[in-house]
């Protein structure tokens, strides 16, 4: 969703096949070791670090028979675990967008 594809291509080799390898998994129904689930989202979130840089990707399962990714990012903040604010609000409205992009997608099905 968005730009999150054109962000992990900016993220670090060992970054992408992380996040990439987190999300392959998720298509075959599995559960990478990195990734964990977003309080208060029906999201999961793949962490990752690199020469002490933080990265995260998030992505959504909830749409059966798809993946969303719904967001890549450099967590900048260096103190506390939380996903900032302006994060959380993106990936809520891109998992919206996802449910509409997922409803046309069934509508057109039928």
């Amino acid at each position: 969703m968005g730009d999150s594809r054109e962000r992990l291509r900016e993220f670090p080799e060992a970054v992408r096949f992380e996040i990439g390898q987190a999300i392959y998994q998720a298509e075959l129904g599995e559960h990478h070791p990195s990734a964990s689930a977003m309080r208060g989202l029906n999201a999961v979130e793949i962490v990752s670090d690199d020469r002490g840089e933080a990265y995260r990707g998030v992505y959504t399962t909830r749409l059966k028979g798809f993946v969303y990714v719904l967001h890549c990012f450099q967590k900048k903040s260096k103190t506390g675990i939380k996903t900032p604010k302006r994060d959380l609000e993106l990936i809520r409205r891109r998992l919206v967008e996802a449910e509409l992009h997922f409803s046309a997608m069934l509508g057109r099905e039928e």
